[in-house]
């Protein structure tokens, strides 16, 4: 098959390092870059081999796939507009800021026929790759996920920001369905929910807590799983996995060994795998790693989560 003309709408920190994953990947060229910032559109462009673009409407009939890596609140308009104009969109996550939005891009993608694959790239972390081997229907699942303040995603709460990856690893343990949950989050440094925390108790008897905060002083990623047969510890930047379990007695014995192994997945290219599993989709036109109903059914647990949340402050300030 010929090169495939590639796209970036929107290099700022994380649309660079798509820019050069593209620009490296055999089989597709790198075309264009787009930015409302034209300094830094031009300097990615150089940099890549592309060429700068003021807006992702002057790409009709210029490429095949793009990636998406613009601030949440401006995904739909832009993805929308790629996928009527033909385009193949890899879309960084949020999927939309509202679930309305989302479930319109997801119905485009559909009737359009394009590729329309969701950036929720802890999916192809090697510890989260190497995870799904071990679990075993986990009972209880804890995430935290917290950070120091960067300005940098506040266009949306920290539920689309930042909880939001680890709402998809919960979803993607799990086929059963919400049927019950609490959550409570607060305003910090911006307008907007900074810290949050939300349980969720699934038909299966699953339970998930997750902690999210960009005001934090230092970073955290890490989920740790409690099920029958082991408890198992996943740092996500480290992409390292312990796993504890309980073996039977030894002879003579009435308690049992707890033994304990360590899984090192070495550093690894989760966004390089990301792009390329998007390309091969568009090659092949395969359903993506990530698609679009799984970008929704995280978005509609994003939104009850939202909604709790406002709830709680409702009542509670009728509570003062």
């Amino acid at each position: 098959m010929s090169e495939l003309r590639a796209a970036i709408i929107g290099v700022g920190r994380l649309g660079a390092l798509h820019a050069r994953k593209y620009a490296a990947l055999s089989g597709v060229r790198l075309c264009y870059v787009v930015d409302t910032d034209p300094t830094r559109a031009r300097a990615i462009a150089a940099e890549t081999g592309a060429v700068a673009l003021p807006h992702h409407r002057a790409l009709a009939g210029k490429v095949e796939l793009a990636s998406v890596a613009t601030p949440g609140r401006t995904h739909y308009e832009i993805a929308r507009d790629l996928m009527l104009l033909g385009v193949d969109v890899l879309l960084e996550k949020p999927m939309a800021a509202t679930l309305a939005e989302a479930t319109e891009l997801a119905e485009i993608a559909s009737r359009a026929g394009r590729i329309l694959q969701i950036g929720h790239v802890e999916r192809f972390n090697p510890a989260i790759v190497r995870l799904r081997s071990i679990l075993n229907a986990p009972r209880f699942i804890e995430c935290h996920r917290l950070a120091p303040f960067s300005e940098r995603g506040t266009d949306v709460d920290v539920i689309l920001d930042l909880m939001i990856h680890d709402l998809d690893v919960v979803l993607s343990a799990t086929v059963a369905e919400v049927v019950a949950l609490e959550a409570v989050g607060v305003a910090i440094l911006t307008e907007r929910i900074d810290v949050a925390n939300a349980r969720i108790r699934f038909a299966d008897r699953l339970i998930a807590n997750l902690n999210a905060s960009r005001v934090a002083p230092r970073r955290e990623r890490k989920i740790r799983f409690f099920q029958p047969d082991a408890y198992i510890s996943l740092d996500y930047e480290a992409r390292r996995i312990q796993v504890y379990r309980k073996n039977p007695p030894p002879p003579g014995s009435s308690y049992p060994v707890i033994s304990a192994e360590l899984i090192d997945m070495g550093e690894g290219d989760p966004l390089g795998d990301e792009i390329a599993a998007f390309v091969d989709s568009v090659r092949t036109r395969a359903t993506p790693a990530v698609n679009p109903a799984d970008g929704l059914r995280v978005m509609k647990l994003s939104e009850r989560i939202l909604e709790t949340i406002r709830q709680e402050a409702i009542l509670a300030a009728g509570d003062s």
